[in-house]
């Protein structure tokens, strides 16, 4: 077992076998991501309060009461001998780096948490743990609010790429619109910035292959974006919908739970679990969970309760023997099969090959179930919303010449619900026509494009105002000649989203959605998707496009406008600003850099319009694998490739993400730096 690293500090991993390399994967995250790896450990099995305080009890309780924990040790239990294998050297890794990595980052001293002990499943803990509110299910208590307060006509209003789904751009260049003749793939997955970052670049050699990509740290192998030499691979979030929410009728009968389903009261498991808490009194919870799934929010003493069905907890299967598949892949035929075994979350996968194979498909497990499943909170007691077997085959598509997956309604949309609005992609799609021969290092010019598209509907509805104060007009005119680029110098660009902020918060304040203002009683995690302000700011265009009936749009806007002329503030950039995650947050931290893009820009920096103008959610890489010369790919992430503070590989490549740069792959083991 050989570790190499080039001048990011990116790992290089070499071993004689395929399981040696997996306990090299292992060990190299836990020196490099000792915290991020215990942190997420933690938070998969709801016993991060205990170090990280009262803040972290909102997801320790979610994440016992949907059984994260449970549900990896059953899946775990699921896997063939030779993937449980591989996984357990992988664990083996980590549990023999830990010490080591603990060592290194002054947070475990600081909040006196010890490394703990990796188990078998802890990896499978973790994916689920990462994914398990990809496909936005509590979307679906907003829509049952919308319908329960303005009615079923109101819903569609408010569909929309929501403010805690996450998504990404990427987009394949067959042979014959590139100028070497060898396919092109690249792309942005877009998710919340979090600092250590979610993605940490690597290579992975044995006899048996030789693979870069971007792994997650805690998890083997390279599942997401991979280049392997022959092959390379890529994915977006489907947007599918997969995940149902069941309204139950809980009671207690002496010690037992019983719950009410098709077959009448049935008995269902109940225990009580206590979350320790820093600071703070322990937090007893009771976990339930019925014959669809387990209670995430309400119980039996609350009269009413909503369960949720996934397919990982139905099953025992998620997916994992696609990852060691994956790094054998030698073709686009391999890659498709390996992504056979997929689960959750459910991808666009993209992949091409050097003899010019090319792929284009959707992977993961997607139910057959009643339309209203997709939809809403489903009454559990009632048979026809019973799951009915899986969507087979998946839907896939030709490659002509470019393909383009930006989470818009396209090829998973007989799976979803809900899908981003077409700009990005289109935008990538027209960019990408400019030229027949697209070269790996020009690929920039479509990750940072920043045109905005979706601020037409505004500019059109200011476009048509009569009658405007001086300052409001002179203000109109400043946006008429707007070049429509959310660019972070851009003054212009920093007036429209202080328009745009303005017209949200009337949104919201408007008569006609006062019956939305205060979101149902579920628990606080699910806010983001309850609140009225979010919901407002992400679906705006809708609204300003079609509305109600009771909002007249044009006067809104002149008020808004009105509002804004007289102080429309300085340059997107000072008010768009990075705002990572951190478990252990910085009280005194400077602002953020700032940032160009928009939530519907190719340069998906996303904030909340009308709540916060700090970034929340951006590309948290970006990549461009080359597949006439795998050396003339290159990567780059938000901060760096060490997640432990005053290493100098902690933030190095933060310069180049902000300036839209990318790192060259290092493919010539002579060029790096052995340990």
């Amino acid at each position: 077992m050989r570790v190499y690293r080039d001048a990011w500090g990116v790992p290089h991993l070499r071993a004689d076998s395929a399981d040696e390399l997996a306990f090299a994967q292992g060990r190299n995250a836990a020196v490099d991501r000792a915290w991020q790896l215990e942190v997420e450990r933690h938070r998969s099995q709801g016993t991060s309060a205990a170090f990280l305080g009262a803040e972290a009890v909102e997801w320790d309780r979610f994440a016992r009461r949907v059984r994260l924990d449970d549900t990896a040790r059953r899946c775990h239990a699921g896997l063939d001998p030779t993937t449980a294998s591989w996984v357990g050297h992988y664990v083996d890794g980590v549990n023999a780096g830990l010490a080591e990595g603990a060592a290194r980052a002054p947070e475990f001293a600081a909040t006196g948490l010890a490394p703990g002990r990796w188990q078998p499943w802890t990896p499978l803990a973790l994916w689920l743990s990462h994914h398990i509110l990809f496909a936005g299910f509590p979307g679906k208590l907003w829509r049952e609010h919308v319908a329960r307060r303005l009615g079923d006509a109101a819903v569609t209003l408010f569909h929309t790429d929501g403010p805690a789904t996450s998504g990404s751009n990427g987009w394949l260049v067959a042979g014959e619109r590139t100028a070497s003749g060898a396919a092109l793939l690249a792309g942005d997955p877009h998710r919340f910035v979090e600092d250590p970052g979610i993605y940490q670049q690597v290579r992975l050699a044995c006899p048996e292959y030789d693979v870069l990509g971007l792994a997650v740290p805690g998890v083997p192998g390279i599942g997401h974006f991979g280049h392997a030499g022959e092959v390379a691979w890529a994915i977006t979030n489907a947007m599918a919908d997969y995940q149902d929410l069941y309204a139950e009728r809980l009671r207690r009968r002496g010690a037992a739970v019983e719950a009410y389903g098709p077959d009448g009261w049935r008995p269902v498991r109940a225990h009580l679990e206590t979350i320790e808490v820093a600071g703070s009194a322990p937090v007893e919870v009771e976990v339930v969970e019925t014959d669809r799934g387990p209670v995430i929010a309400g119980g039996p003493d609350d009269g009413t309760a909503v369960s949720l069905r996934y397919p990982p907890r139905v099953t025992g299967e998620l997916g994992f023997a696609a990852l060691p598949a994956l790094l054998r892949a030698r073709t686009v035929a391999d890659v498709d099969a390996a992504f056979d075994h997929w689960v959750e979350p459910v991808n666009v996968v993209q992949a091409a090959d050097t003899a010019g194979g090319l792929l284009h498909r959707v992977a993961g497990a997607v139910p057959v179930r009643h339309p209203d499943n997709r939809l809403r909170v489903v009454p559990a007691w009632e048979p026809g919303h019973a799951w009915q077997g899986w969507h087979r085959p998946l839907p896939r598509a030709e490659v002509d010449g470019v393909a383009v997956m930006a989470n818009q309604r396209g090829l998973a949309a007989p799976l979803g619900v809900e899908f981003a609005p077409p700009h990005r992609a289109d935008r990538i799609r027209h960019l990408l026509d400019a030229s027949t021969a697209w070269r790996a290092e020009e690929m920039v010019r479509v990750h940072t494009d920043t045109h905005l598209a979706s601020a037409e509907p505004l500019l059109a509805l200011l476009d048509g105002l009569t009658g405007l104060s001086p300052l409001a007009a002179a203000l109109r005119e400043r946006l008429r000649r707007w070049d429509r680029r959310m660019d972070a110098g851009s003054v212009d660009a920093g007036a429209f989203a202080a328009l745009r902020a303005a017209v949200v918060r009337r949104f919201v304040a408007h008569p006609a959605l006062a019956a939305l203002a205060d979101p149902p009683a579920y628990p606080e995690l699910f806010r983001p998707w309850l609140a009225l302000a979010p919901r407002v700011g992400y679906a705006l265009e809708a609204l300003l496009r079609t509305g109600l009936p009771e909002v007249d749009r044009p006067a809104l806007v002149r008020a808004a406008v009105e509002e804004v002329a007289a102080d429309p503030g300085g340059s997107w950039g000072e008010r768009h600003r990075l705002a990572p995650w951190r478990a252990l947050p910085e009280p005194d931290a400077a602002p953020g850099p700032e940032l160009a893009g928009d939530h519907d820009c190719v340069l998906a920096t996303s904030s909340v319009p009308g709540v916060t103008d700090a970034c929340l959610r951006a590309p948290v890489a970006r990549y461009v694998w080359d597949l006439a010369r795998r050396e003339e790919s290159r990567w780059v992430v938000p901060h760096g490739a060490s997640g432990v503070p005053d290493d100098p590989h902690h933030h190095d490549q933060q310069p180049l993400w902000l300036a839209g740069r990318l790192a060259r792959v290092i493919t010539d083991w002579d060029q790096l730096t052995e340990e």
